[in-house]
């Protein structure tokens, strides 16, 4: 590899053969040497789950002989294929790290379960700068061609100039063509949550289970939010810490008689 060039990894949760992966992989081709680790199946929802209780694979892979990325597959979860990269894989820490592009939004709470997100955050912990980015379509035959302009720009200038320290970034991309796409706004996080719903079964044993099911509600009027700006044809950033001290609150604990 060039080591004059950016060194990016790539990873995501949808798995290696994504499509929203195979179109971050090309753009990525365009800034430095990029290594894709990733996992070898869909691992949506994980968070930052790793494997600890059972053998980890991770094997090279060429899924297109004309691509100039090294590949691996790796049957861990999102998280493990980012550890996996900078402690085996990587000659060194890498430039940037990219996740996605999701198959789906991860604005708001969703955040939170996102193996997306928690691979990029999982970088930001090893001071590697990273962002995760997301369309908000989940089909597998999504178009994600209007959201590269986008990526190249936000790419671009956090090449340029680094990620503040702590911080990782959430991209969400709306699922609209190219002329409708207003530009990008720097979101907070919306105050949503899921109400969710438990579809209880009874397997031929005679054994029940249970199907998640539920919809998200946005209990946030604020127009400075993600959620906002998606649904008003905006790329969102929301710059994402992994402290999850509640500072605000050591102050009034400190009063408690404990």
């Amino acid at each position: 590899m060039n080591s004059k060039k950016p060194l990016i990894l790539v990873t995501n949760d949808d798995g290696i053969n994504a499509p929203g992966i195979r179109f971050l992989i090309e753009i990525m081709n365009d800034f430095g040497d990029v290594v894709v680790v990733a996992p070898d199946s869909p691992k949506s929802g994980m968070g930052h789950a790793i494997t600890i209780n059972s053998t980890l694979y991770c094997e090279p892979i060429v899924i297109n002989k004309n691509e100039p990325q090294s590949e691996y597959s790796c049957s861990g979860t999102p998280v493990d294929c980012v550890k996996i990269a900078v402690n085996e894989i990587l000659k060194r820490k890498p430039d940037l790290c990219v996740s996605g592009i999701n198959h789906g939004s991860n604005s708001s709470i969703n955040v939170i379960y996102s193996g997306t997100m928690s691979a990029a955050v999982e970088a930001g912990t090893q001071g590697i700068p990273a962002i995760g980015f997301s369309l908000l379509d989940y089909s597998l035959d999504a178009d994600f061609s209007h959201s590269k302009e986008f990526i190249k720009r936000i790419v671009s200038e956090c090449l340029k100039n680094g990620m503040p320290e702590g911080v990782v970034l959430n991209v969400n991309i709306p699922k609209i063509s190219n002329s409708k796409l207003k530009g990008i706004k720097i979101c907070r996080q919306a105050n949503g949550v899921w109400e969710e719903k438990f579809d209880k079964r009874t397997n031929p044993l005679g054994r029940d289970y249970y199907w998640l099911s539920g919809k998200f509600v946005n209990n946030d009027k604020g127009e400075d939010t993600d959620e906002w700006a998606l649904e008003n044809e905006y790329v969102s950033i929301t710059p994402t810490q992994f402290d999850l001290t509640a500072h605000h609150a050591i102050k009034n604990i400190n009063h408690w008689n404990l």
